[in-house]
C-alpha cells in the first residue's frame, strides 16, 4: 500500500490499547449489523413489503401516542383534523416522497437533493442546518418513544407499584438499554421488524374494530359528540376552518416519509437495475410509501374518531389514563387487563424499536456527510463512539423534559415539517429545471402548505426550534473547529494519472531526478510558461539542462473536502503539463507528489514561489477558498502525510 493509499483509507491505525480498539471497531459498519431506516447499503436486500415494516416500526409506532396528542391538541376537532392531516399526507407528502424516491434512490433522500441545487459554501451550510433538524427528529424519537413506552407499562394494571413517580428513571433505562444494544451490535433487524409491525398491527386493528363496534352499538356516543362540537364551534363552516388551522398540531403523523426513502438501498429491485437506473428498486420503494401511507391513514382516521367520541376528554389531559396512549385506554376499558397488558408489552416493543431506528439513522447520516466535508472528526466514522454521545445527549433530553410526551412533541413535529418542507422545495426545485410547469406548479403549493404548517407549529410550540437551534449550532461549532483542524491532511480519496501524465513522469524518473514546478495558469501561451521556467531556473537555481514538469491546479468548490483526483497530462509548444482539477490547491499539490514519488519510486523536488500578502489573510483564503498560502501549506500536508523526511517530496520556495 503507498503512503497516500494508506493516508486515504477509511481505516484508521489499530489502536494499542483494548478499550480503544473495542471503541474504534468497525467505523462506518459496511457489514449491515448496525441496520436501520437510514442504514448504509447491504448486499443483502429484501422484498419492499419487509423493508416497509423496517420504516413501519418508526412510523406506525406514533399509533401509541398520536391519537391521544391530537385529542389533547384539537380536542373535539381532532377527527376532523385528522382528516385534514390526512388529505396532506396522501395528496401532498406521498407525491413529493415518490418523486424523491425517483431522483434519491441511494438512501440519502431529499437533503442529498438540496445539497447538489446549492452551490459552494451555501449548499454546506444549507444542509448542516438541515442536519440539525434531522438530528432533532431522531433524538426526539428516542426520547419521545422510550418515554411514551414507559407511559404504557406505568399504567397497566400489573405494574409494580414502584413505576409510578419513577418515569424518568425507567426511560433513562428504556435509553440505556439501546444504546448496549447498539455497542453490540443490532442484527437482523428486519426480520425483528416484521415480527413487531405485524403484531402491533394486528392488535391495533382488534382494538379499533371492537371500539367501532360499540360505536354503532351505542350511537349516542356520537350524538353526545356532534352535539358538543357544534355546542363549542357553532356551525359546520367553522369547524372545517379551525381543523385547517390546528392540524398542524397532528404533524406527528408524518413522520414516516424521510425515513421511508433513506431504506431504499434495503429494497430488492429486478435483475435489469443498474447502479444509474435501479427501477425495480424505485418502484418497489413507491409501493413501500404508499402502501405505508394508506395504512397509516386507514388508522388515523379510525383511532382518531373512536378515542375522541369514547373517552372523555379530562383522560387526554396530563395525569390523565389516556394521555400519550388512547388506543391503550380503550384496550384495557373494551378487551379487559390480559388483553390491555398484550397491547402494552407490543406496544413498548414497537416503541423502544423506534428509538432503534432513529438511532441507526443518526449513526449512518452523521458519518454520510460530515467527514466527508471535512466538518467531523475522524472517530465519527466509528459506531461505538457515537452511540455513546448520542446516548448521552437522549438523557439530557430526557431530563430536560421530565420524560414527558406532550413537552416533546411540538419538538418532533418540528424535526419532522422541516424536512418534509425541504423535500417539498427540492422536488420543486427539480420541477422547475426539467421544465415540468405543472409538476412545479402543485409541488410548490404543496411546499407553502408544509411551509405554513412548519410556521405555526413553531409559533405555537417553539420548544422544538429551541431543540434544533441548539442542534444547528454545535453543529456548526463541530464543522468550523474540524474543518480547521484538517485542514492539513491528504484529501485526495483516489490518484489517477492518464498515459500521457505517467509517461512524463516515468521518463524522468529514468533520469534520476523528476523537478515539478508549481504553476498558477493564466492565457496557457507559451510566453507563459517560457517565462515560468526562466524565473524558477534563474531564483531556484534549476540546471539550464535539467528536464522540468509544470503542474497545475484549477480551482473547483471549494467547500469540498474529499475527492478523487484526475490527473492529465498535455504538451503546451514543447513544454510538459501536469493539470488537475481540485478544491485545495496546496493539499492537491501534495497529493499528486506523493502520487508521483510512488509511481515512479523516485522522490520529487518541488519549486514554488512565495505568496504576496498579509501571511493571515493568506491562510484565511485558504481555509474559505483552497488557495492563499500554498507552499507553506503544502509543505505542512507532506509533513503530515509521510513521516520519514527521507520519502518526503522536498519543497522549494523562491
Amino acid at each position: 500500500m503507498s503512503s497516500l493509499e494508506a493516508v486515504s483509507s477509511d481505516t484508521a491505525p489499530v489502536p494499542t490499547h483494548r478499550l480503544r480498539r473495542w471503541m474504534l471497531e468497525g467505523l462506518v459498519d459496511a457489514r449491515g449489523s448496525h441496520q436501520g431506516p437510514h442504514g448504509q447499503g447491504s448486499e443483502k436486500t429484501h422484498s419492499w413489503w419487509r423493508v416497509m415494516c423496517l420504516t413501519g416500526v418508526d412510523y406506525f409506532s406514533t399509533l401509541g401516542y398520536q391519537p391521544a396528542i391530537a385529542a389533547l391538541a384539537a380536542g373535539l376537532i381532532s377527527p376532523i383534523a385528522t382528516l385534514v392531516l390526512v388529505a396532506i399526507t396522501l395528496f401532498g407528502a406521498l407525491p413529493v416522497y415518490r418523486r424523491v424516491a425517483r431522483e434519491s434512490f441511494k438512501g440519502s433522500g431529499s437533503i442529498a437533493m438540496l445539497e447538489h441545487s446549492l452551490p459552494w459554501w451555501a449548499g454546506k451550510l444549507f444542509v448542516l442546518v438541515l442536519l440539525g433538524f434531522a438530528a432533532t427528529d431522531f433524538m426526539i424519537t428516542i426520547t419521545l418513544s422510550a418515554a411514551d413506552a414507559t407511559a404504557h407499562a406505568v399504567e397497566n394494571p400489573f405494574a409494580p407499584a414502584w413505576f409510578h413517580g419513577n418515569e424518568v428513571p425507567i426511560t433513562l433505562a428504556l435509553i440505556a438499554l439501546l444504546g448496549i444494544v447498539f455497542l453490540r451490535g443490532f442484527r437482523e433487524a428486519i426480520g425483528i421488524a416484521v415480527v413487531l409491525v405485524a403484531v402491533y398491527l394486528a392488535l391495533n386493528l382488534v382494538v379499533i374494530a371492537v371500539a367501532l363496534f360499540h360505536v354503532v352499538g351505542h350511537p349516542a356516543v356520537v350524538t353526545d359528540w356532534g352535539a358538543a362540537l357544534m355546542t363549542q364551534h357553532g356551525n359546520p363552516a367553522l369547524i372545517v376552518g379551525i381543523a385547517l388551522l390546528v392540524f398542524p398540531k397532528l404533524a406527528l403523523g408524518l413522520s414516516g416519509f424521510e425515513t421511508g426513502v433513506a431504506v431504499m438501498p434495503q429494497i430488492r429491485g429486478r435483475a435489469d437495475d443498474t447502479a444509474d437506473d435501479p427501477r425495480g428498486r424505485i418502484s418497489g420503494a413507491k409501493k413501500l410509501l404508499t402502501t405505508a401511507a394508506l395504512i397509516m391513514s386507514a388508522f388515523l382516521i379510525t383511532s382518531s374518531f373512536v378515542t375522541t367520541v369514547l373517552i372523555p376528554q379530562k383522560e387526554f389531559q396530563p395525569g390523565g389514563s389516556a394521555n400519550g396512549r388512547a388506543i391503550a385506554y380503550l384496550a384495557h376499558e373494551y378487551l379487559g387487563a390480559g388483553f390491555g397488558t398484550v397491547y402494552d408489552l407490543s406496544t413498548i416493543c414497537i416503541l423502544w424499536f423506534a428509538g432503534a431506528s432513529a438511532m441507526a439513522g443518526l449513526l449512518n447520516i452523521i458519518p454520510r456527510y460530515l467527514p466527508r466535508y471535512g466538518m467531523a472528526p475522524q472517530w465519527t466514522k466509528a459506531v461505538r463512539p457515537l452511540v455513546l454521545v448520542l446516548t448521552g445527549i437522549a438523557f439530557i433530553i430526557t431530563l430536560v423534559f421530565d420524560a414527558n410526551v406532550d413537552a416533546q412533541g411540538g419538538a418532533y413535529a418540528t424535526g419532522v415539517l422541516v424536512l418534509i418542507t425541504s423535500a417539498s422545495v427540492a422536488v420543486t426545485l427539480s420541477a422547475w429545471r426539467k421544465g415540468q410547469r405543472g409538476a412545479m406548479i402543485g409541488f410548490a403549493v404543496i411546499s407553502v402548505v408544509f411551509l405554513y404548517t412548519t410556521v405555526v407549529n413553531v409559533v405555537e410550540r417553539p420548544d422544538g426550534i429551541r431543540i434544533a437551534a441548539i442542534f444547528i449550532v454545535a453543529i456548526l461549532v463541530i464543522s468550523a473547529v474540524s474543518r480547521i483542524g484538517r485542514a492539513f491532511e491528504i484529501r485526495a480519496t483516489v490518484v489517477e494519472l492518464d498515459d500521457a501524465a505517467r509517461t512524463f513522469v516515468v521518463d524522468d524518473a529514468a533520469h534520476g531526478v523528476i523537478r515539478v514546478i508549481a504553476h498558477e495558469p493564466e492565457d496557457g501561451s507559451e510566453y507563459e510558461y517560457r517565462k515560468k521556467s526562466e524565473d524558477e531556473r534563474k531564483y531556484s537555481h534549476i540546471p539550464r539542462e535539467s528536464r522540468v514538469l509544470f503542474l497545475e491546479v484549477y480551482p473547483t468548490d471549494s467547500s469540498e473536502f474529499e475527492e478523487d483526483l484526475d490527473v492529465r497530462g498535455v504538451e503546451v509548444d514543447g513544454y510538459r503539463v501536469l493539470r488537475v482539477r481540485s478544491a485545495s490547491i496546496p493539499n492537491t499539490l501534495a497529493a499528486v507528489l506523493l502520487k508521483i514519488r510512488d509511481e515512479t519510486g523516485v522522490v520529487p523536488e518541488a519549486y514554488f514561489e512565495w505568496n504576496e500578502g498579509n501571511p493571515v489573510s493568506n491562510m484565511l483564503r485558504f481555509l474559505l477558498f483552497g488557495n492563499g498560502e500554498i507552499a507553506p501549506v503544502a509543505r505542512e500536508v507532506l509533513r503530515e502525510a509521510e513521516k520519514d523526511p527521507r520519502r518526503r517530496p522536498i519543497i522549494h520556495v523562491s
